[in-house]
């Protein structure tokens, strides 16, 4: 839904409830990269590539159980569901296609840091038109 309409970041966030935050997706994004190269993911791993305490990890992936998106027992191993597998592989995307975009477009190797303030706040028509664009150039 888009309109003319000026909100903050927070106001914008408020207009889609039940999706999940900026925070979430980065908690989300991890455990899918973590896990499809092939490494069995626990909260305190979690915790430590993300570099948040073990019971803000905690607690994250508990809302990420009750929205259905991992399976995660205490001291066990988190697992993405069917839903958070889907959701994980589109971040994973998403991340990729805008490193490509910000190391194209300041002749960089790496572009971690600004893709991460900004990847939460693009839409997915967006992220696959990026994608049609970067594939479109030549090589």
């Amino acid at each position: 839904m888009q309109d003319d309409q000026f909100y903050t970041s927070k106001g914008y966030e408020a207009r889609n409830p039940g999706e999940l935050s900026p925070a979430m997706e980065d908690y989300l994004e991890m455990i899918c990269r973590h896990i499809r190269e092939g490494n069995i993911m626990r909260i305190n791993v979690l915790a430590s590539l993300l570099h948040v305490t073990p019971p803000s990890a905690s607690k994250m992936v508990n809302k990420l159980k009750d929205m259905g998106y991992v399976s995660f027992q205490p001291y066990g191993y988190i697992q993405l569901t069917e839903k958070g597998g889907q959701k994980g592989r589109f971040l994973l995307e998403r991340h990729d296609i805008l490193h490509r975009l910000f190391c194209l477009i300041n002749h960089s190797e790496n572009e971690l840091e600004t893709v991460e303030l900004i990847e939460h706040y693009i839409n997915e028509d967006t992220i696959y038109n990026i994608r049609a664009f970067l594939d479109s150039l030549p090589r």
